[in-house]
This record gives structure tokens, sequence and C-alpha cells, in this order.
């Protein structure tokens, strides 16, 4: 079987940038909760679609807040998209699905938790980390774990990873410490891009491993001079680089109580006609195929 873990706050987000706005009865604006609704109801509709748990970021920050002050908040955000994650969350429990809200954890901490879990199930033969949030490809491994962009229809396996990054799975906490995450809030250390951070952690594969001694480097792309610079940068922000790659870092501690038979889709329940009377679509129930 497959299992297939939903990022629910990218989908949100997604949904409210793409997904035509909409008032509920009430007044309140509630198109990206019915775009994600219907998103989900069409990935239901695939055979390989049985197992299935949605994640949120019941609240914007979590635990990496406290350890750097430039961390991701929620300022800035649209009110409007913040005051439909619970809308969302209970939309998608009625729906028959898993949801795990995050708030001291982030949604993507309680995925990796969840692929770290069931990935040792001999049932499961692939799990699906429906995002591509570039956090989430240090999960990624072989055909096993592999995420998946919904929107562009582009699934990255350890090859893909490789090919997109130019490091492997393992490597992408120390990739995004050096060139950092402005979707994160953290900036990276000066001077080292995208192609300079592949081409060193290629060899060296995580931060400290790099030497400080650049003639041991012996990297023919990467000429003396800009070696130097590089290592002098490094040298001068260690400590930043050590914490902007813990905050890259995913967690899998996060306290799941769920079992695999627990995330197996057995139908909506009937309490979602009532959400959706709430939300102003009375149409949803009708492309529900399975009831509880």
């Amino acid at each position: 079987m497959k299992i297939h873990l939903v990022d629910g706050t990218y989908e949100l987000f997604r949904s409210h940038f793409g997904a035509p706005p909409k008032k509920a009865p009430n007044g309140q604006e509630v198109g990206a909760t019915l775009g994600l609704i219907k998103s989900l109801l069409m990935m239901l509709t695939s055979s390989e679609v049985t197992h299935v748990a949605v994640v949120f970021d019941h609240v914007i920050t979590s635990f990496r807040n406290d350890l750097y002050a430039g961390y991701k908040t929620g300022e800035g955000v649209d009110p409007n998209l913040l005051a439909q994650f619970p809308l969302a969350e209970e939309a998608v429990s009625a729906l028959g699905l898993v949801v795990w809200p995050m708030v001291e954890f982030e949604a993507d901490d309680a995925l990796a938790t969840a692929a770290t879990k069931f990935k040792k199930n001999k049932s499961v033969d692939q799990i699906v980390i429906c995002s591509p949030d570039k956090d989430l490809a240090q999960l990624v491994t072989g055909k096993q774990i592999v995420c998946w962009d919904r929107r562009r229809e582009i699934v990255l396996d350890e090859k893909g990873v490789i090919e997109k990054f130019g490091v492997s799975p393992e490597s992408i906490p120390d990739y995004l410490g050096l060139v950092g995450d402005a979707a994160d809030g953290y900036p990276g250390i000066p001077g080292w891009g995208a192609k300079s951070t592949s081409i060193v952690l290629s060899k060296f594969k995580h931060i400290e491993s790099i030497p400080d001694d650049t003639a041991k480097w012996r990297l023919k792309s990467i000429s003396p001079g800009r070696a130097s610079s590089l290592t002098e940068s490094l040298s001068q922000r260690k400590e930043e680089a050590m914490l902007y790659r813990q905050l890259s870092t995913l967690r899998t501690d996060v306290p799941l109580k769920e079992t695999l038979s627990d995330l197996k889709w057995q139908g909506a329940w009937e309490r979602l006609k009532t959400v959706c009377h709430k939300l102003g679509d009375e149409k949803i129930p009708e492309r529900v195929t399975r009831w509880r």
C-alpha cells in the first residue's frame, strides 16, 4: 500500500491563492477551505490513495521561534487565510481523514515523524509526502519515501533530490543551513550560493566536515580564491550555520498516536454535510464517493 501524507498548511495556502474567493453565509471568507476539500476529494478518487493523514500548523509559530528570533511567524499573512485554519481542520476531519494540528511542533515535523514511523511497516510499499517544501527533501529515501508536488505533478525520489539540489537527502539540512531559506526566515551564510554549496557538500556531506584548510578541498570546479573566501565566511559564522541547520532539521519525535489502520480512509462522516452547509456549499457532499 501507499501512504499519502498531506501538508495541509501548504495546500490551504495554495487554495487561498488559487481558488476563487467565497463568502460563507455568516460573511467569513472560506474559499481556501472549500478549495482544499475539493482538492482532497479529487485525490481520494485515485485507487492508490487509501491511507491518508493531513497535517496543519494550527499556530504558525513553533519551538524554532525560541531558537531564532527571525524565524517565520504569521506576521504578514492574510487574516482571512489565518482565520480558515480551524475551519479547514474541521472540514478535513469531517471528510474522514486523520488530522494532525501542530502547536509546539511544525507540520513538517509531523510529516517527518509519520514517515519515519510508518516506513518500518512491511505492508507499506511507499510513503508519498504531498508537498513541494524543500525541507522535506531530507526525508526522501530511494523510491520508498518520495515528495509529490501535486500542483506541478512532479515526484522527487532520491535521484531527483540529487538532480535538483546537487546533494543527497541527508545533506539537505546542511545545504539549507548554508544557503538559507527565505520562506522560513533565516538567511544562510554570505557567499554560500546554491551552486558552490552543492559542490562542497556533495563531497563533504556535512558542515562540520568541511576542512578549514582549502588545500584539502581538491575541488576542480572551485578556484583557490573562491574556496578561500568561502572558508573565511564560514569560519566567521560557523555557529550561525549550525543554528540554521538545526532550524531546517526536521524532528521525528512528534507524539502521533494513530496506527497505520487509523489512516485508512473509510469515507466521510455525516457531519460533513453540516460543515458544508456552514461553509455555504451544498454541492460538495454530492462529490463524496464513500460515506461511513
